[in-house]
């Protein structure tokens, strides 16, 4: 192994190859010496001083030095808490600029700045070396035949999100090899892409991949792990445990084969991902990177007691994104899953945090200009979770105008209409066409809307129509975490049951709340495993859980088959309607003389709704037409775009109600095409015209009546 260090350059930060040797460089403005830690096959550490120190940056060059290295730093400097310094070099550090890691971190006392079991533990200053159980940084070889491979930029009013696990998705898929199952290949095998292709899918969003801690040591006493991944420790590499090639560098080739696949397949890829926080929690939390390495810059801290953390996040902690070096972190992390990894776009946990400049949310934070004006990341899917656990920190409809977000509001009003709770028709009228209210005034289309009924966060679509209250046990906290106010309705038993009545309800109010989603306006993300009826037998926050509770099962009993036809009905059905994806608000005029509005909005006797109705909690029965022949944009040749008509009646009360159709609208003959009291599209559904003008409606039921258009169809 070399023993000398050329000086290297400051940039890029992290390791880089050059195809002669490795430039190593580090950022800490606090720091008063930084030691290169290099680790050979055998775990044998060899130190070497980075000497060279260019406005804050500690860099160094090794020749003959290349892929495979394996390295960490120690960084040295004062050992103050009650300053915001906590530098030990007796800790070995994760390089923040890592392209890969060569495994996970292992619990331990040394691993934590501190020794355990004294008074103001954080106070002292540990001894012990965390190098054996710490993850190593891996040089790798970034070199990769993307054989013409670019980002898909598939338009917005044509997105299908789909939220997944890439582990959880394959980890039981029978038709995927054994040894590829759970991993960044199985996701590429062309069994998993089957499935999305099947379904319409055209993104997959993947919950989190850059590396994380796995083993928090809450979870290690009760035999679980963090199978979620919100708590990274590297915003640049890929998780190794996803990799079925190897952790010294083949896990960012694996998630490249990865991407390509899916692009090949039409399929964008979107990372969900954790800027807000890290896994090295509070004071309390272990020293594993950014804490080690310049504890005061990286993190924001409580002003006059800095020893302790700010908190946005209900995390422990929350990066300091006032620091114009945490900025530049972030977006080089981004600009570099962009344009080395190919990602299509990125969706921002808890987002609200990376807008506290001060301490309020603000709209004008240097985060959101700074990806404004980015010729990168402004030209890519930008999703928020628009909110945080801080004070003020719910903003659906508060992002700018680049942003799509993840409207909570949308959820929260589907889930009371269909579970019957007393609610504002108006409220759903806005939800359904894409949430104008919210995001129209800004300049925004009804692509900001991000509609979901179902998360990763809460009770999967199948255990939100089965329980009333969350059933945690599983995750060792006396069933305390997760959200206790879900919404949700168990259709008159709680939990699993052998009653038929209460199971086809359960399973119609699954079609409805599908029905719902892809039938609105704005981008559907559908959740990995509702299409066929997934359940976690009622945990709400299975976070931790790394076995059948999270995993897809993929051999369906009858009823899931036929809830996972009824959805690929609906997919391709959303497909061939860009009535159904409009790119721009609804008008309620007549735009293309058709002689009839881009939309009306009627009640069951087929009259204007009213100002009562419209505000009435307990009204639950609505009728909507949207004209396919008042589709205000154009197609990409200019030409205006012709599609059929629908009338959608929705009906959330317990019994049939009988719906008579708009006196304009009788004059053509419509047909049932669907109808969720039915298990799945009807091909010979019946007629409505003048002579029979009456639909009947069951108790819990949506029904869908289509007109072909007057002339032919154009997109």
């Amino acid at each position: 192994m070399p023993h000398s260090l050329w000086p290297g350059k400051p940039y890029p930060l992290g390791s880089f190859w050059d195809g002669k040797g490795t430039n190593f460089a580090l950022f800490s403005e606090n720091a008063t010496q930084v030691e290169l830690c290099l680790f050979d096959e055998k775990d044998q550490e060899t130190r070497l001083e980075l000497k060279e120190v260019n406005k804050f940056i500690w860099h160094g060059y090794l020749p003959d030095s290349g892929p495979g290295q394996r390295y960490g730093f120690r960084v040295h400097g004062p050992f103050a808490p009650h300053e915001g310094h906590r530098f030990n070099p007796n800790k070995l550090l994760i390089d923040p600029y890592a392209k890969a890691l060569d495994g996970d971190v292992q619990p331990g006392e040394p691993i934590f700045g501190y020794p355990w079991n004294q008074p103001d533990d954080d106070l002292a200053f540990s001894e012990s070396d965390s190098a054996p159980l710490v993850s190593k940084a891996v040089v790798i070889d970034h070199r990769f035949d993307w054989e013409g491979d670019e980002l898909l930029r598939t338009p917005w009013h044509e997105t299908v999100i789909y939220e997944l696990h890439v582990r959880g998705f394959t980890r039981l898929h029978p038709d995927i090899p054994p040894e590829l199952r759970g991993t960044y290949a199985g996701l590429a095998h062309p069994a998993a892409i089957a499935h999305l292709r099947s379904i319409d899918v055209t993104a997959v969003e993947l919950m989190p991949v850059h590396h994380y801690l796995a083993h928090p040591g809450h979870l290690v006493g009760a035999g679980l792990r963090n199978y979620w991944g919100y708590d990274s420790l590297n915003f640049f590499a890929p998780y190794s445990g996803y990799s079925a090639s190897g952790s010294h560098g083949q896990q960012v080739r694996e998630f490249k084969e990865m991407v390509k696949a899916l692009h090949r397949a039409g399929i964008e890829v979107i990372l969900d991902v954790v800027y807000n926080h890290t896994g090295e929690g509070n004071q309390m939390g272990p020293t594993l990177t950014l804490r080690g390495v310049d504890n005061a810059a990286y993190y924001r801290l409580v002003e006059d007691n800095p020893r302790f953390y700010m908190d946005f996040t209900g995390c422990g902690n929350s990066l300091n994104v006032r620091h114009p070096q945490v900025l530049k972190l972030i977006m080089d992390s981004l600009r570099y899953w962009v344009l080395e990894m190919h990602v299509d776009g990125f969706r921002f946990d808890l987002a609200s945090a990376l807008a506290r400049e001060l301490y309020a949310v603000d709209r004008l934070a240097a985060f959101f200009d700074i990806i404004h004006q980015d010729p990168v990341l402004s030209d890519v899917k930008l999703i928020a979770e628009p909110w945080d656990v801080g004070e003020g920190g719910y903003h659906v409809g508060g992002f700018p105008l680049l942003w799509s977000e993840w409207n909570g509001r949308y959820r929260d009003t589907v889930r009371d209409f269909w579970r019957g709770e007393p609610s504002r028709l108006a409220d759903f009228s806005f939800r359904f066409t894409g949430s104008s209210d919210l995001y129209q005034a800004n300049g925004r289309n009804p692509s900001a809307s991000i509609n979901f009924i179902i998360a990763h966060d809460g009770f999967t679509l199948r255990d939100l129509v089965s329980y009333h209250e969350k059933r945690n046990e599983a995750n060792g906290e006396g069933n305390r975490d997760g959200e206790s106010h879900n919404r949700s309705w168990n259709c008159g038993a709680e939990g699993e049951t052998d009653d038929p009545e209460i199971l086809q309800l359960r399973l119609r109010q699954q079609r409805n709340f599908l029905a719902t989603l892809f039938l609105s306006q704005g981008v559907p993300m559908l959740l990995a495993g509702d299409e066929m009826g997934r359940t976690q037998g009622g945990n709400n926050n299975a976070y931790c859980q790394d076995n059948e509770i999270s995993w897809l099962n993929w051999n369906l009993p009858e009823e899931n088959a036929a809830l996972l036809e009824f959805v690929r009905e609906l997919m391709a059905f959303r497909l061939d309607h860009p009535v159904l994806r409009r790119r721009k608000w609804f008008q309620g005029r007549s735009i293309h003389g058709s002689g009839a509005n881009d939309i009306i909005w009627f009640n069951p006797d087929g009259g204007t709704m009213t100002e009562a109705q419209w505000h009435d909690g307990l009204a639950k029965v609505i009728g909507i037409f949207l004209n396919g022949e008042e589709i205000a944009t154009p197609n990409r040749r200019g030409e205006q775009i012709i599609d059929d008509s629908f009338i959608l009646l929705f009906n959330a009360h317990d019994e049939t109600v009988e719906f008579t159709l708009p006196e304009t609208l009788q004059q053509e003959q419509w047909r049932t095409v669907m109808d969720t009291a039915q298990p799945r599209f009807l091909q010979r559904g019946r007629h409505y015209d003048a002579e029979a003008p009456n639909v009947p409606v069951a108790g819990r039921a949506l029904v869908v009546l289509q007109r072909p258009a007057s002339i032919t169809a154009l997109e």
